[in-house]
């Protein structure tokens, strides 16, 4: 994903709320490097998808989706490769809102030479006593709060109540639907995030999330016109 000071997690997989495996994916070769992927919508219960590719190896993540969307493009890719795709749909419970306005200004060199501790995520497990799973509405995050470091910086906290969440996704909107800014591994209560020149003013929110049954696997080969 695209903030450098984040410390992104890809995280596992495991059973949210869904039993049955994902719908069938379908990866289709447009010209000779260029793939063209759709599936049908997300089972009700599902906070989103997310998109993984690989190509021989583990998968990469290329984009964590509202539960509406159907299509990806997927461009450019290396020739003559075999390209593998999966869909994982994830849920669980969200944290009350923030909205925060940013000053003025641009995320510029000097800037960038400014201490950036702050960004770390921390790790602070949380308290057996108040714990619950990730498919109970108790185990939101609470006490979610930005405390704004700069024109382009804000630091976000909260306090963990899952036993056995994979992550937290923190989320973010503009216009529109909520989308992932950045994912965190299990036991995260502090991050920062670098924001891009639109998100000035938004509405931020964290989840604590645990992933669903895995798609069949979508294999495609780039090239083939050549």
């Amino acid at each position: 994903m695209r903030r450098t000071l984040f410390l992104l997690s890809a995280l596992l997989l495991a059973g949210c709320s869904a039993e049955a495996p994902e719908p069938t994916l379908r990866a289709t070769l447009v010209g000779s490097d260029d793939v063209v992927l759709d599936w049908p919508p997300a089972e009700p219960g599902a906070a989103g998808r997310v998109l993984e590719f690989a190509t021989g190896g583990d998968y990469t993540v290329l984009q964590f989706m509202p539960p509406a969307q159907t299509r990806y493009t997927h461009p450019d890719l290396i020739p003559h490769t075999h390209f593998q795709y999966r869909l994982r749909p994830y849920a669980g419970p969200v944290s009350a809102t923030t909205e925060v306005v940013l000053p003025p200004g641009e995320f510029d060199e000097a800037t960038q030479a400014l201490n950036h501790d702050w960004a770390v995520p921390v790790v602070t497990p949380g308290d057996p006593a108040t714990q619950h799973p990730v498919r109970s509405a108790e185990a939101a995050p609470t006490d979610f709060r930005a405390v704004v470091e700069h024109a382009n910086g804000i630091r976000f906290t909260w306090t963990d109540h899952a036993t056995d969440e994979e992550g937290y996704l923190l989320e973010l909107r503009t216009t529109g639907d909520y989308r992932v800014a950045a994912v965190f591994e299990p036991d995260v209560t502090s991050a920062g995030l670098i924001t891009l020149p639109e998100e000035k003013a938004a509405t931020y929110r964290v989840r604590a999330f645990r992933y669903g049954p895995p798609s069949t696997v979508a294999d495609v080969r780039t090239g083939q016109e050549d």
